[in-house]
């Protein structure tokens, strides 16, 4: 009998002679010791005038602190942390003062990871892998010396995450603008817990175009209220000053609580949730062709071409769809709003995708696993996913033209008024 086997046993990256991966990791250290290096001469240059009693530099070089290896996305990378001696205060010379310490910003001094791993673990956990199988997964990313990602270690990062959440929820928002905002929420099943757990998000436009997190919190269920105890703490944080424009799906309680706390907000209707709601009440056969209508309408060059293609498609399926036909009608104005706002950033304003695009990595995860473990876990794991995805967020085109909505320029189809009058004037 033939004892031949065709399982094969896959090998740990550090088993595998790899020497591109010995490259990128020989490069990884270097580049780090100079940039931990010149961190340290930048700070000595600039404390140069810093002189002793006689002329001597208060601030010298010390050595460096013991190897410590630094978990990183190519494996272990060993490192010495630049020393900095402050050589003024001396208790027993007599010498009265407080000591300057040297802290590096790149290699803090517990640091045993990077922080785009700890941005990693909860990307893992809604990808699918649960906290137990961390180590295994990150073994076979890393290398199987990965001592400080044990199970253990990712149940304490979750204690710092909620910390993290904690603090963030507090933070004062009294010096804070939101030119625009987005809103959208999603359900969560968790396994252990009767009721489904809906993420509330908010994410706003700043001032100089950057989007970032707003606000966010577990609500029982996508209700008005739950978007009012929202929007209400964001208020009792500082948060006075309304945003111009929300965009959000148009089946959410948001609009009713946004009305309460924000009512002089504008609504702009999500158009990939409408196009999404009109096509579901049509035959499929049908579905290709309207499409491309509703596409039209969105895609108008201004508001009366816009407002023609409606009327089109009015005539066109109004009396054989009706449904489809009142369901883009009753929207109307709030799905044209984006007309009144600089043409730069209509390509932002027509979607709720900034929130969309991350909510698909939370729907992914609570389908692979039938739910989180708890909302708890969930509400944390979510809150690290967006907040990592947040770094990446594409910054709005023409944010010159946010100074202009802030002042109260009114637009017209994408175009300043004041610009238009000139242009008339001459």
């Amino acid at each position: 009998m033939s004892t031949d086997s065709t399982v094969v046993a896959f090998q740990h990256p550090d088993d595998v002679d790899d020497p591109l991966t010995s490259v990128l990791r020989e490069g990884a250290r270097r580049l780090l010791a100079e940039a931990i290096e010149a961190e340290a001469e930048a700070f000595l240059a600039a404390m140069k005038e810093e002189r002793l009693a006689d002329g001597r530099a208060r601030f010298v070089r010390h050595g460096h602190g013991p190897e410590r290896t630094i978990q990183t996305g190519i494996g272990a990378v060993p490192v010495k942390r630049a020393k900095v001696r402050d050589r003024g205060p001396d208790e027993a010379a007599g010498i009265a003062g407080e000591r300057v310490t040297f802290t590096s910003a790149i290699l803090p001094k517990w640091a045993r990871r990077t922080k785009s791993l700890d941005a990693l673990l909860p990307v893992l956990y809604l990808r699918g892998i649960s906290s137990g199988d961390f180590q295994e997964a990150l073994a076979a990313l890393l290398g199987k010396d990965a001592p400080n990602l044990s199970p253990s270690v990712i149940s304490r990062l979750k204690e710092d995450w909620q910390g993290e959440y904690e603090r963030w929820k507090r933070r004062d928002l009294s010096a804070r603008r939101y030119v625009y905002i987005w809103a959208d929420g999603v359900y969560l099943q968790a396994r252990m817990e009767d009721n489904a757990a809906c993420m509330l998000v908010i994410v706003g436009a700043t001032p100089e175009g950057k989007k970032e997190l707003v606000g966010f919190q577990v609500g029982v269920r996508e209700s008005a209220q739950s978007w009012h105890e929202l929007l209400i703490d964001l208020k009792k944080h500082g948060l006075s000053v309304a945003p111009e424009i929300a965009v959000g799906d148009g089946a959410m309680g948001f609009w009713k609580a946004l009305d309460e706390i924000f009512p002089s907000t504008r609504h702009q209707r999500c158009w990939v949730h409408k196009i999404a709601n009109v096509l579901n009440k049509v035959p499929k056969s049908v579905q290709p062709n309207m499409l491309a209508d509703l596409r039209e309408v969105r895609d108008a060059p201004n508001r009366a071409s816009a407002e023609v293609a409606i009327a089109v498609f009015q005539e066109k399926y109004g009396a054989k769809y009706p449904k489809a036909a009142l369901c883009l009608a009753k929207d109307r104005e709030p799905l044209l709003a984006f007309f009144d706002f600089p043409a730069e950033h209509w390509d932002h304003l027509r979607t709720a995708n900034p929130i969309e695009s991350v909510f698909a990595t939370v729907r992914h995860r609570t389908v692979r696993t039938k739910g989180a473990l708890s909302h708890d876990t969930a509400r944390l794991m979510v809150f690290k996913l967006v907040m990592a995805a947040g770094k990446t967020w594409r910054r709005l085109k023409g944010e010159n033209r946010l100074p202009m909505v802030i002042a109260g320029v009114k637009f017209t189809d994408g175009v300043p008024v004041t610009a238009a009058a000139d242009q008339r004037a001459a």
